[in-house]
């Protein structure tokens, strides 16, 4: 059977090989406290599940690609609430399956191989899924390194000015997964006049807006000009909702059209139970401030012992991760490694791209009594 190389080339996804390297100690019979997948464990609060379950009896068809009218209201006033953002809810945002897939897609509507628009853009060490979704739309990755000396932000003039003229998508992901970095909204402002001067698509991963510790981050939504611009967002760790497949992608209004004629093809549009849910979820502001608050506890306890033990944490003040520079030169999947055999499973820097080598990513996932047992083991490892 003939297979398509790009699909082929890919090898494995780089938290697959995780879930292997976790399968194998547990039948070896260790006990694992998981801070390695970013796949939120607190509760999906009880009135979004009585949302989505009052919305079953009337739920029956296919879900449309545009998505409810409700919804998409729904994501314009947050907007508006969050980051004071106009957005029209008929022309300028649409549903999304979570935020994974319609990031994947975006190379197929914007890029390609075909004509001189084949480059995206990706920050590294960072979330693998743009570029993979370049890969496969036929596109080439360019990966921007983001360094802890430049606050792990993209350098843009390391950019020629050639490799300007060949670029479809540029990808920003702020707040930073996995370094947990924010950017100030001047560099938005610097992306934007760079994507309208050459002519390519700013898209601006948002996923984790509302986890922050010292101060709201900034968006792309603040834009004054958002031509050119498109936002992803997700209710997945907001809410605490990654089963409910829920999001948004916002901004220009010719962006939103190309993927209103895309999507029907690919089908994927949140249930409309779970578009329900999603109403009752962005119009609600109380339970992510328990959320964050929850994430805070589990912070500062991991902070405390990483610092009494000499670790440091070079990441921002955001995000659910820490990401955390391997001691003593280390390999960061040599320090993960080390940690899984005393039951810590950590994601090794390198999952992230060859910029991420040297730190391992903390997810803070597990349980608070979780974290309490993983500070007595850390404090005997370290």
């Amino acid at each position: 059977m003939r297979l398509s190389p790009v699909v082929s080339g890919l090898g494995t996804y780089p938290f697959v090989r995780l879930d292997d390297a976790k399968r194998r100690a547990l039948e070896r019979g260790l006990e694992l406290i998981d801070f390695g997948l970013g796949d939120p464990r607190e509760p999906t609060p009880e009135f979004i599940q009585r949302a989505l379950a009052d919305a079953l009896p009337r739920t029956s068809g296919y879900p449309r690609a545009p998505g409810l009218p409700e919804l998409r209201q729904a994501v314009a006033r947050w907007c508006r609430r969050r980051f004071g953002a106009s957005i029209d809810p008929e022309r300028e945002v649409i549903p999304t399956y979570g935020s994974k897939e319609a990031i994947f897609g975006l190379a197929q509507v914007v890029g390609g191989s075909a004509g001189e628009r084949d480059v995206v853009v990706v920050t590294q060490p960072g979330y693998p899924v743009p570029e993979r979704g370049a890969l496969v739309a036929g596109a080439r990755p360019l990966a921007l390194p983001l360094r802890e000396d430049d606050a792990f932000l993209p350098d843009f003039d390391a950019i020629a000015d050639d490799t300007w003229r060949r670029v479809a998508i540029v990808w920003l992901n702020y707040p930073n997964n996995p370094t947990g970095a924010t950017a100030p909204l001047e560099l938005y402002e610097r992306a934007a006049e760079l994507a309208r001067t050459h002519d390519f698509v700013l898209a601006s991963d948002e996923a984790y807006s509302e986890l922050w510790f010292d101060e709201p981050p900034a968006s792309a939504l603040q834009l004054a000009d958002m031509t050119n611009v498109i936002v992803f967002n997700t209710l997945s760790k907001r809410s605490s909702m990654t089963g409910y497949r829920s999001g948004f992608a916002a901004g220009d209004a010719a962006l939103i059209a190309a993927l209103r004629a895309f999507r029907p093809n690919a089908g994927t549009v949140p249930q409309e139970f779970v578009q329900h849910a999603s109403v009752a979820a962005w119009d609600d502001e109380e339970h992510v401030e328990r959320t964050r608050e929850s994430y805070a506890r589990k912070r500062e306890l991991l902070l405390d012992v990483l610092m009494r033990r000499g670790i440091r944490v070079a990441g921002g003040s955001a995000t659910m991760y820490l990401w955390v520079e391997t001691p003593g030169g280390e390999s960061s999947e040599a320090f993960a490694e080390r940690l899984l055999e005393h039951g810590i499973v950590v994601s090794p820097g390198s999952y992230f791209g060859e910029a991420g080598e040297g730190y391992v990513r903390v997810a803070l996932v597990p349980t608070l009594d979780e974290c309490r047992r993983a500070v007595a083991i850390l404090e005997d490892v370290l």
